[in-house]
């Protein structure tokens, strides 16, 4: 397994609908964002405010294929496995904690493994 690795085995190649990712999870967050706005929820306006932000960044990155493309997409899977993790911390017990893992493991986590491969690829295709 390890000479697979060292060799250059090809790496994960994604279709290419999945380059809009970026773009179109940043719209989704505005009805969120607007939610939480209006329930005064003022620390996680901030940090799905800089995901919505990060987001949009990624996806010019990716479109001019920046060589920081790899980078940002670290950082906005670092941002969203953050938030995956602070959601699940502060659940309530119950249904608000199912709930917040079924956000992690369904969208938050996913969207941020495919933002760091998106990134890997820009630089290379």
């Amino acid at each position: 397994m390890t000479t697979a690795v060292v060799s250059g085995a090809p790496a994960l190649a994604l279709p290419e609908r999945f380059r809009r990712l970026p773009r179109l999870a940043a719209l989704g967050l505005l009805p969120w964002l607007t939610v939480l706005a209006v329930n005064h929820e003022t620390p996680w306006v901030v940090l799905d405010l800089a995901e919505f932000a990060a987001l949009l960044s990624l996806d010019s990155l990716l479109r001019r294929r920046s060589a920081a493309a790899p980078w940002l997409g670290g950082a906005v899977a670092l941002l969203l496995a953050g938030d995956a993790l602070a959601d699940i911390a502060c659940a309530g017990p119950g249904h608000a904690v199912l709930a917040a893992l079924v956000m992690a493991c369904c969208v938050e986590l996913p969207l941020a493994a495919v933002c760091v491969l998106l990134g890997r690829e820009a630089i290379r295709g």
